[in-house]
């Protein structure tokens, strides 16, 4: 199975592919420049939903667009989802909180980057901090994985992995065979 790198994968296909979806129906679009990425719903100074990723990071456009996928209409309302987030630093316990809340969209995101071809890492996402034991997190991510494949995505979320895997030519590659546990 081929396999391409976030350098290669050009961020402005994800965001067109996107904008055709949803800019549209739920008025979002994706943009990208950000030191760290940040959910913008509409208010006074912009018409509409902004997800915005990391400078021009390809992976962090994904992982921005599995968490708008999995939020709800009230959440969407709300600065970054209303989601608290400790910064990197996490002491253990707010570790675990954070694993909690991201074993969904670190899923969802495994499930885009297979569709557009990138090979996708678990984020611990706490370079200075506490992670613990990683391998119990990763083995939550596989099993709501395999929870999305066996039953059903989000419909957000099936509508934007089925779009980006026909742009990439990867429809074959959205099976339960093709996410293995080890590959995390």
């Amino acid at each position: 199975m081929v396999f391409y790198s976030d350098e290669i994968l050009n961020i402005q296909s994800i965001a067109d592919v996107f904008k055709e979806l949803f800019e549209g129906s739920e008025n979002t679009i994706l943009q990208w420049g950000a030191a760290e990425p940040i959910y913008l719903p509409s208010d006074a100074s912009c018409s509409y939903n902004r997800v915005v990723a990391r400078d021009d990071y390809f992976s962090s456009g994904l992982h921005e667009l599995a968490h708008w996928c999995i939020a709800g209409a009230k959440r969407r309302r709300l600065v970054d989802y209303g989601y608290w987030y400790y910064p990197d630093g996490r002491d253990e316990e707010q570790q675990r909180l954070f694993e909690q809340v991201e074993i969904k969209p670190q899923a969802v995101e495994w499930i885009l980057s297979q569709a557009c071809g990138l090979r996708f890492n678990v984020s611990a996402d706490n370079l200075h901090g506490e992670t613990g034991d990683v391998c119990h997190f990763k083995d939550k991510v596989f099993e709501q994985v395999d929870t999305y494949l066996s039953n059903a995505l989000p419909e957000r979320a099936e509508l934007l992995t089925r779009a980006l895997a026909k742009h990439y030519g990867r429809e074959r590659y959205l099976y339960p065979q093709f996410f293995l546990r080890e590959a995390i």
